[in-house]
């Protein structure tokens, strides 16, 4: 009986386990080598000629052209991290691929992947646990500590050579948009924090401001540029000409019947001016555009006008300003004013707006070329995110590999109570943390056999905060070094991790309707039947 199609592809059981190990592995070997303050940084290069280069690992991999539906796994890993923990995606998919590897040499021992799977659980269940007991508490104001913070998550990224003053400005920043709630706890709102770049000055000249910074030219030469006490219109609406719903066309027959039609748009313009004047608004930011006719007006009645602000920009202006967006002129009042100053950098040609109560803050970037500031941003991004996780959370645990061997060692040591076969997945599971320690000191161009040795005596001896310096080689306590890292980052990782290892475990048959890439392309060889077909994963992953 014939059930599948002609073009249809499957493969089973320790076939498919071997496919899939194989891809997910794939993605996690693509990244190994970025982790770590010493890790390395890939060039990425689109279909349109864009570059990116980072370090960054869920941008790596967002970039990457992959297409293999295991593989896409993967990267779930690496974007749930992000979304979840801000910072740690590298080490969320090393883990990842490292625990499919020590799963595989389990099967191979006909170890069958239910068991596996529960021992993993099991190991990821009590690994969480054990980072709890092991994490210190950490004040929410103690600005040192989240300085640390910040600059660990920094490190190695294009941010690291300014990571003093970097952390300083993000701290401030946490800090300014955080409230204590009720029940003691502490909310961030970081969609009052607004990050600005701007390009031809060194990273060391990155400024904090509160308010909001506008990188806009004034539509007209002959408006006044400073307002200390600013009434400010946020519009969504073109100043414009309204254009009509269908085609029409316009029969003129005297120069007399031009000039009047003329005459009525300009009136037109001049009753929008009109509406804006009587709004009592002298600072008008406009998301769309203004018409030169309309811009003439605005200067005459000393009107600072800004056209085509960013939509993000308009809503952060709102929380800086108060006020309301106006998407209709015609319903526009003095209620819907936002009040602050306004003043303008001649030298930045940015516009700098303050309200009366900081509702938001702007972190203004700067760097020599645009790739310079764009993994700046990445690496500040990621930073603001840490951070915020230290502050909301309140624990932290001390980085370059130390809470990986801690929790390995107390993994080994859980295992002798679990019964069955799972127990050799909890060890299997103890091992797979074992591989951050091991790749930081690859990438740091050290031994990682001797470094794994002597981080595993030092917990021996029940120095808990026993990592690698990778600068030096030497073992030593990171939490007093300054390498200090959000327990709810570690915890992520784990259980993202976990998760996405078990579901590529539990699979044990691939059925396709063509080949196996998630992109219906001319290339055939990328399919099961060759079972090293990867698809566009294929050569991006050699690349790497």
């Amino acid at each position: 009986m014939i059930i599948l199609g002609d073009d249809s592809q499957r493969v089973k059981d320790r076939d498919a386990q071997a496919y899939n190990i194989r891809a997910a592995r794939a993605v996690a070997d693509a990244v190994r080598s970025t982790l770590g303050p010493k890790g390395m940084d890939k060039m990425l290069v689109d279909s349109m000629g864009d570059v990116t280069i980072t370090n960054d690992g869920v941008t790596i991999l967002k970039e990457m052209d992959i297409d293999n539906p295991t593989a896409e796994m993967i990267v779930e890993v690496a974007e749930t991290q992000e979304d979840e923990a801000g910072d740690g995606t590298t080490t969320a998919v090393a883990i990842a691929g490292e625990l499919l590897k020590n799963a595989e040499d389990l099967l191979e021992q006909d170890i069958h992947p239910t068991a596996i799977i529960k021992g993993f659980h099991l190991a990821s269940e009590h690994a969480r646990a054990e980072i709890d007991d092991i994490a210190e508490r950490v004040d929410p104001e103690d600005e040192e500590l989240l300085k640390k913070v910040a600059e660990t998550s920094m490190t190695g990224k294009g941010a690291e050579l300014n990571k003093e003053l970097l952390a300083e400005l993000i701290v401030g920043a946490v800090q300014q948009v955080t409230v204590e709630a009720d029940d003691g706890s502490y909310v961030v709102d970081l969609e009052n924090v607004n990050i600005e770049t701007q390009t031809g000055r060194s990273a060391g000249e990155s400024e904090l401001l509160t308010g909001a910074v506008i990188d806009k030219d004034p539509v007209h030469e002959d408006m006044p540029l400073e307002f200390d006490d600013a009434n400010v219109l946020l519009i969504n609406e073109a100043i414009e000409i309204e254009e009509a719903d269908v085609d029409t066309q316009v029969n003129i027959d005297s120069p007399d019947q031009l000039q009047k039609f003329l005459d009525r748009e300009e009136s037109q313009l001049k009753e929008k001016v009109d509406q804006i004047e009587a709004t009592g608004a002298n600072v008008v930011f406009c998301q769309k555009g203004i018409d030169d006719m309309a811009q003439h007006y605005l200067a005459k009645k000393g009107i600072l006008a800004v056209r085509r602000v960013k939509k993000s920009d308009i809503k952060f202006l709102k929380n800086v300003l108060g006020g309301s967006i106006v998407s209709d002129l015609d319903s526009a009042t003095e209620a819907d004013l936002g009040h602050g100053s306004v003043r303008r950098d001649d030298e930045d040609e940015l516009f700098y707006v303050e309200g009366p109560d900081a509702h938001g803050v702007t972190l203004l970037l700067r760097g020599s070329t645009d790739h310079v500031v764009d993994e700046l941003e990445r690496g500040i991004n990621d930073a603001l995110d840490v951070v915020t996780s230290t502050v909301t959370d309140g624990r932290v645990v001390a980085g370059g590999g130390a809470i990986e061997v801690e929790l390995a060692s107390r993994l080994r040591d859980y295992a002798d109570s679990v019964e069955g076969r799972e127990q050799l997945a909890v060890e299997a599971f103890a091992d797979a943390l074992e591989l951050v320690p091991r790749v930081l000191a690859e990438n740091a161009g050290l031994d990682a056999i001797d470094t794994l040795v002597d981080l595993r005596a030092a917990h021996e001896e029940g120095q808990v905060r026993a990592g690698l310096n990778v600068f030096s080689g030497d073992v030593v306590d990171t939490f007093d070094a300054g390498v200090v890292e959000p327990a709810h980052s570690k915890e992520q990782a784990l259980s993202s991790a976990t998760e996405a290892a078990n579901l590529v475990l539990k699979i044990d048959d691939i059925i396709a309707a063509g080949d196996l890439s998630t992109d219906k392309g001319d290339d055939e060889e990328g399919g099961a039947g060759g079972m090293g077909g990867m698809g566009g994963m294929g050569g991006m992953g050699g690349a790497m």
